[in-house]
C-alpha cells in the first residue's frame, strides 16, 4: 500500500512523532488519518515506557525571570546524550518549563507534572514531556526546579 505524502507530513506536523512512527501508524490505518492518531497514540504511549527506565546522564539548566524583576525560576531538565541536550528545541522545552513553574507554584516535580501547562490548558507538563520523548527518542525528564518570589 502506498502512503498518501501529504497526510503523512499532516501527521508528522500535528503529533511531532518521528516520520518511521507516522508512517507505520498510515499503513496500519490505510491512509485514515483519524485512525492513525489512535494508532500512533498508543504505539507513543509503549514507546514511552520502553524509553522511561533509560538513564539520564545529560541535559541542562533553564532559568526564566518574570518581567517585574520579582519571580524567578530555575529547572534541571535530563536527557540521555548530550547530542539531544544541545538541541534548540530541547532549549525551548527547558525554557517552557521554566516559565510555567514562574507562573504556577508547585512543590514538588509529580505536582508540577500533573499541572496544567499554562501556554496550553489542554496539555499538562507531562505532556510536554511526552511530546520531547517521542520527538528526541530519548529519555527526558524533570529532576528538580526552584522557584523564588522577592520577598517571599
Amino acid at each position: 500500500m502506498s502512503i498518501d505524502l501529504a497526510k503523512l507530513k499532516e501527521l508528522r506536523e500535528r503529533s511531532g512523532v518521528s516520520f518511521a512512527l507516522c508512517k507505520k501508524a498510515l499503513e496500519q490505518s490505510n491512509n485514515d488519518m483519524s485512525a492513525a492518531v489512535k494508532i500512533l497514540s498508543e504505539m507513543a504511549g509503549a514507546k514511552i515506557a520502553e524509553k522511561s527506565t533509560r538513564a539520564t546522564g545529560a541535559g541542562g539548566m533553564f532559568t526564566y525571570v518574570h518581567h517585574n524583576k520579582k519571580i524567578a525560576a530555575l529547572v534541571e531538565v535530563l536527557s540521555e546524550t548530550d547530542f539531544v541536550s544541545g538541541n534548540i528545541e530541547f532549549h525551548k522545552l527547558g525554557q517552557e518549563i521554566a516559565l510555567h513553574i514562574g507562573s504556577m507554584p508547585s512543590k514538588t516535580v509529580e505536582e508540577l507534572l500533573e499541572q496544567d501547562y499554562v501556554r496550553d490548558p489542554s496539555k499538562k507538563i507531562k505532556d510536554l514531556i511526552k511530546d520531547a520523548v517521542l520527538k528526541f527518542g530519548e529519555n527526558i525528564k524533570i529532576s528538580r526546579f526552584a522557584r523564588w518570589e522577592l520577598g517571599v
